[in-house]
């Protein structure tokens, strides 16, 4: 489990990639333990989504909003925050990812594609299930690691997200590495 002594100097190191964004989450927290935590990631260096909160965005000069699969329209969200913010969707299978492109969510996270400890007891929904979402802008999440986002990146996906494979790295700096070295060979 990452310390959250560890958590600045790992931002650091990873904002050094300048190609990683961080997705924010509070979980059961509040608001304001919501934009602390994502203040102090965009003041270590990485950009950051904050999720399900449109109306921290700008608090926390954020990049946009990640919307989770139950969450606001993404029509309401684009009302709050207009043209310039990004704003994502969760979603669980190529169906919701499709809807949630044509309501206009500039990308989607669909996942689990593998097998993942955070969603114990639910199967990874595997490669075609990125072939399938077309024409969304995937970010492919769910046991994805350096060694598995070529294969993502090659059914379709236009991006991966991680979270064990970077933040619980014995070394962050070399795993986003990992990363982006696959995905710039694409």
């Amino acid at each position: 489990m990452l310390r959250l002594a560890d958590l600045e100097q790992r931002a650091r190191t990873l904002a050094s990639t300048s190609a990683i964004v961080a997705h924010v989450r509070a979980g059961a927290g509040t608001a304001r333990a919501l934009l602390a935590h994502a203040t102090q990631l965009r003041t270590a260096g990485l950009s950051v989504l904050v999720n399900d909160r449109a109306d921290l965005v700008p608090a926390a000069r954020a990049l946009g909003v990640h919307l989770p699969s139950h969450g606001i329209p993404v029509a309401a969200a684009r009302g709050l925050l207009g043209a310039q913010s990004l704003i994502g969707r969760s979603t669980h299978n190529p169906e919701e990812a499709r809807s949630a492109a044509a309501d206009g969510a500039d990308y989607v996270f669909l996942g689990p594609i593998w097998d993942t400890p955070s969603h114990p007891g639910q199967p990874g929904l595997g490669l075609d299930a990125i072939r399938q979402a077309a024409p969304a802008r995937v970010i492919a999440i769910g046991g994805v690691t350096p060694e598995r986002a070529d294969a993502c990146i090659a059914a379709g996906a236009w991006g991966v997200a991680a979270i064990r494979a970077l933040w619980l790295a014995d070394d962050p700096g070399a795993a986003a590495a990992a990363f982006l070295l696959c995905l710039a060979q694409r």
